[in-house]
């Protein structure tokens, strides 16, 4: 860790210097994953798509991120946060600017679906921020990095419409649109250099623990086992959902045989799946882990259900929520897209101020008090339509935003304090489940009215309330191993 004291915000060295550049790497990935939302409306009649291929692109758009966060956490733990996060952006400018470049809704639909494998990002930075701040300050760190990173949403949305909208002006050719998309690829190739060369994955003369295996997560016992195999269900569930939406049953993208393969590839893949955890954790039933090297995955399954219902639910709003305004409203979409930026807008403190609530009150607790609220909060919107003043139905959107936010970061101020050189592996599991939910709650969207939409999200933002009663608060030393063979307790409060 780095020995300096306190988060000094507006300090560029040491340990502030990652946490900046982290948070800048994360708003980067996040301007690229919804650069498409508040353009949704133009692109749509540049490239004749009809109501049911726009929301297809929503579904695409963060389905890869389910595999990719659970790949990018293996690759972070084993290679470190440095040369994955300045990978990721360098290889994710390419299909933006595939996306920048379509003719058709084939050729978008695939860039789209390539793009969500820049929203695995989140996972990067979750390990390096929490190789370089204290448990004591690991909540509020985590926070600014996600809500200020989460804020790359707001910022496109507020942004890109009015950068098409000069671009297409300046031109006057009717691709604002396409050269408004190019430049966020544009940003995310520079910056893959800036962060490469001015970063390290931790501070001078500290260890970067990584799993004793790869391939899989590691448990520590027979019943952990069990639950990692069940908790990996919904996952491929959320990718046949996919499958199902792209077939002759939703919007025909795939035929009946293409559909019938990738059902099949699905269930082949989660066999591989189980053959790699059963190599990595077989052992379990011929030696048991001893007590101090033990970790409770109990609360990576409460961790995952949370951020379903808290992430997912972001991920759904954030890609509906111009269009929701614009047609309960009436409203031109430049204007419904500045609106609804402020669901996202609600980034820059709410999710640091759930971290720090997590810091000070404890990480139960918080989760608990911000579950609850999230519940109202979409109960409330479920109640908006067209006979509410305006400005009410904003408000009732961020109020809403600061629980899911909050919450947010309160989930990943517990992440990292479970299990030190799996803490990529758990955040990319935690962090794809967040997609799951996107993919569920975008599916449930295309079926079925606003109001519904908004009630499905506070009924599973209950069962997360009821699943925190089984989380115990973090406490004591994670016990990790150096290559010496001794070993290092890491404190988690």
């Amino acid at each position: 860790m780095s020995s300096s004291p306190g988060i000094k915000i507006f300090s560029f060295s040491g340990k502030m210097k990652v946490l900046h550049l982290s948070w800048m790497a994360f708003f980067i990935t996040f301007f690229v994953w919804f650069n498409h939302a508040p353009l949704l409306a133009v692109i749509g009649d540049s490239l004749g798509l009809t109501s049911s291929e726009i929301k297809t692109l929503l579904i695409l758009n963060v389905a890869l991120t389910i595999p990719a966060r659970v790949l990018i956490g293996i690759l972070t733990d084993k290679y470190g946060p440095k040369l994955t996060y300045a990978a990721l952006l360098f290889l994710s400018s390419i299909p933006c600017f595939m996306f920048a470049l379509a003719d058709d809704f084939q050729q978008a639909a695939l860039a789209r679906f390539l793009l969500g494998f820049i929203g695995a990002g989140f996972v990067i930075g979750i390990r390096m921020v929490s190789e370089w701040f204290p448990a004591n300050e690991l909540g509020t760190a985590e926070g600014i990095y996600g809500g200020w990173g989460n804020f790359g949403s707001a910022a496109a949305a507020m942004s890109l419409p009015l950068i098409a909208l000069f671009f297409g002006n300046l031109f006057d050719d009717g691709n604002g649109w396409r050269y408004a998309i190019g430049l966020t690829g544009v940003v995310s190739l520079v910056f893959s250099f800036i962060w490469y060369f001015n970063v390290s994955d931790t501070p001078a003369g500290s260890t970067y623990f990584k799993p004793k295996k790869s391939g899989a997560m590691e448990v520590t016992s027979i019943g952990d086992l069990f639950l990692l195999v069940l908790m990996k269900l919904p996952m491929y569930g959320a990718l046949a959902l996919l499958a199902w939406k792209l077939s002759p049953a939703g919007v025909g993208m795939l035929n009946e045989q293409s559909t019938l393969i990738a059902y099949v590839a699905l269930v082949i893949l989660f066999l591989i799946e189980l053959k790699q955890i059963w190599k990595i954790n077989g052992h379990l039933f011929k030696q048991p882990v001893a007590e101090i090297h033990r970790y409770p995955f109990k609360q990576v399954a409460v961790l995952n259900i949370l951020y379903f219902a808290t992430f997912g639910s972001e991920l759904a709003v954030i890609s509906m929520l111009p269009l929701f305004f614009a047609e309960v409203f009436s409203l031109d979409m430049v204007y419904a897209g500045l609106l609804a930026s402020m669901y996202a807008f609600m980034n820059l403190m709410s999710r640091p101020g759930g971290g720090w609530l997590s810091d000070k009150f404890g990480r139960k607790k918080t989760l608990l008090i911000l579950t609850a609220g999230l519940a109202i909060g979409y109960f409330a919107m479920a109640a908006i339509d067209s006979s509410w003043p305006l400005v009410l139905a904003v408000v009732t959107a961020m109020v809403c935003s600061f629980f899911v936010q909050a919450g947010e970061g309160a989930v990943f101020a517990a992440v990292p304090l479970i299990k030190r050189r799996l803490t990529g592996q758990i955040a990319g599991m935690t962090g794809a489940y967040g997609n799951v939910g996107a993919v569920v709650y975008l599916t449930v969207l295309s079926v079925v009215d606003y109001r519904t939409f908004f009630l499905v999200i506070a009924g599973t933002a209950v069962v997360g309330f009821i699943a925190l009663l089984f989380m115990k608060e973090p406490r004591g030393a994670i016990a990790e191993i150096r290559e010496d063979g001794t070993i290092e307790l890491i404190q988690v409060d």
